[in-house]
């Protein structure tokens, strides 16, 4: 199973001395941007997107749990986002979202909450690169696992078999070896933050996941 290390819950202050070895062996970096008014927090912005582009090559899986998300999308591409992601349930025409990140030449994705059903998004899934599925409330780390996400990627993926679609599979919130094995007979990456950024050795929590 490929990884997105989400760096929320990282030492900003020594982000790179602290996870240079994840970041060698991440597949994916997982930015989650919060605005404060789809979620109750504030994260961060494009500044710094740009600034962890400089210590990282590895494609950027960028979050957006923002209200508008069509109106910072240019901001996020050109602090070098290779997938952008926007929530379903924010303000925002879907299809017309996913066809402006698609203008800028990035990867588009939607994203569901956990209150949000597959059967919600099936008209969206021949159009988007990558559907993320939260598996906790978006807008904290360290939140525990919810398991009837299982049967959401489960969904996911046999319908992607089915219809022949090409987006990934991503979900977020809780993941750790534990939780992994459950969800990685479905997925195509899954995002990791606490268990991964609080660790002693963040490289080898990768490892795990990666072999589970």
């Amino acid at each position: 199973m490929k990884v997105s290390l989400s760096i929320l819950t990282a030492d900003f202050a020594n982000m790179e001395s602290s996870l240079h070895d994840a970041l060698e062996i991440t597949d994916y970096v997982h930015m989650d941007i919060m605005d404060g008014e789809f979620v109750p927090n504030i994260s961060i912005g494009p500044a710094f997107v740009k600034a962890i582009r400089k210590i990282t090559d590895k494609p950027f899986d960028t979050h957006l749990m923002i209200m508008h998300p069509q109106n910072y999308i240019k901001q996020f591409v050109d602090a070098g986002s290779q997938y952008i992601t926007f929530h379903v349930e924010a303000d925002c025409d879907i299809k017309k979202t996913i066809d402006l990140i698609k203008s800028y030449g990035v990867k588009a994705g939607i994203s569901i909450k956990p209150k949000t059903k597959v059967e919600d998004i099936l008209e969206y899934l021949p159009l988007v690169d990558m559907v993320l599925v939260m598996s906790v409330e978006p807008g904290f780390g360290g939140q525990s696992f919810m398991m009837d996400s299982i049967d959401k990627v489960k969904a996911l993926k046999e319908l992607k078999e089915k219809n022949n679609y090409s987006y990934l599979i991503n979900i977020d919130g809780g993941i750790k070896d534990s939780t992994a094995p459950l969800i990685s007979p479905y997925v195509d990456l899954a995002v990791s933050g606490s268990y991964v950024c609080n660790a002693e050795n963040p490289k080898e929590r990768i490892d795990i996941l990666h072999n589970l």
